[in-house]
């Protein structure tokens, strides 16, 4: 039996790493973040037998069985969308019809699949393995199906991904428009996993269809395994480590907002001018005097008790009077501190990033070199000569 050792290697640890995702969540509360997770690492789980199958040679036991991971594979995208969503959308639930469209793609890779299923036994099928053994004719219908699934694959899943990072983003604006400090809440790391997985992905996807073609080049069947295992690595720890949010903190307005005074549902302001002014007169004086953006857990809400103006009318405020969100209103605020502190005292750069209310120095460099245009460090330097 032929064994190709280094990717074998490579998906068997894949399969150990998922295993282990598995039991971790199983071992967890149930939630919906977390049974979503565990309908994930189900299908990766398919995904990488599919490939251990191939790669460790048990295809020639079990030829029926080769392929069979392509439906399942096309439910990689709408799980690590409905993931998405359990974690970090405000809605309760999807939609029915948002498990019906994601069973298209299963639904269609079986029609592709058909005449390969039903249109050979389990002995022509292992014939295709070698040049020597191979129907011309099987062998034809056996690369059309392949590179037809695939190309659909990437289309599917890649529509998917779009619709993630279009939640995601989502998120993060709604967590702006509500939080000074967005890191525990935003996920900035799901974005970037996503990201690399779906270029992975896709390069998993050509190596295929090339590979099927009969090109093959030096790294084929280790390299993108290897990104691939990576990945999955970080995924995990970050996924079973990330903790549930809450309502508010995926910045979903509670009931008890929502019985204060609410604007109309329009992008027109429903407050005037006057108001406005005044509003924006009073969220500068907290600011200003009070210091009130030093609490580095700040939130909109906690302003909103602070000043006895609600929530939205804070929000209406600070987006048609003053063209800003809350999280670069109070910032602004904290960075303006820190470059007096910058250049007007010894503090190190990070002591001054906590002590104007930041809740890390990544964040407070981003901030401060958007508004400065420089770093904190360039900026001292600038300062002292």
């Amino acid at each position: 039996m032929a064994v190709n050792v280094v990717p074998t290697v490579i998906y068997s640890s894949m399969l150990g790493v998922t295993l282990f995702a598995l039991l971790e969540c199983l071992s967890k509360p149930r939630q919906r973040q977390t049974a979503y997770l565990i309908a994930l690492f189900a299908l990766l789980l398919v995904h990488i037998l599919g490939e251990l199958h191939i790669y460790s040679g048990f295809y020639q036991y079990a030829p029926s069985l080769a392929g069979l991971q392509f439906p399942i594979r096309m439910l990689l995208g709408p799980a690590l969308y409905f993931y998405a969503f359990a974690t970090m959308s405000p809605d309760k639930a999807l939609p029915r019809k948002a498990y019906a469209l994601a069973m298209l793609g299963p639904a269609l890779i079986v029609l592709i699949m058909v005449p390969f299923l039903f249109g050979s036994s389990p002995e022509e099928k292992l014939a295709l393995a070698a040049p020597s053994t191979r129907d011309p004719a099987l062998w034809k219908i056996a690369v059309t199906t392949c590179v037809v699934s695939m190309l659909a694959f990437i289309l599917f899943t890649g529509a998917y991904l779009v619709a993630t990072l279009r939640l995601h983003a989502r998120h993060r604006r709604q967590l702006l428009d509500r939080f000074a400090s967005i890191e525990d809440r935003s996920m900035d790391w799901f974005r970037v996993v996503l990201l690399l997985w779906g270029a992975a992905w896709l390069l998993f996807a050509i190596e295929y269809i090339v590979g099927f073609l009969g090109y093959r080049w030096f790294g084929s069947g280790i390299v993108l395994p290897t990104i691939e295992a990576v990945i999955l690595l970080v995924f995990a720890h970050l996924a079973i480590n990330q903790p549930v949010l809450t309502d508010s903190d995926k910045g979903k307005e509670t009931d008890k907002d929502k019985n204060k005074e609410s604007p109309a549902p329009s992008r027109l302001p429903s407050l005037k001018a006057e108001r406005m002014e005044q509003i924006a007169q009073t969220l500068n004086h907290v600011m200003a005097k009070d210091k009130l953006y030093m609490e580095s857990d700040l939130s909109l809400k906690k302003l909103s008790e602070t000043i006895s103006v609600s929530e939205n009318h804070i929000s209406e405020t600070l987006s048609q009077f003053l063209d800003t969100n809350f999280f670069q209103f109070v910032n602004e605020y904290r960075v303006d501190a820190a470059k007096q502190l910058v250049k007007g005292s010894d503090m190190q750069v990070s002591a001054i990033a906590y002590e104007v209310g930041f809740n890390s120095k990544s964040t407070f460099n981003a901030a401060f070199k958007k508004s400065v245009g420089e770093t904190p460090t360039a900026y001292r330097r600038q300062q002292t000569h």
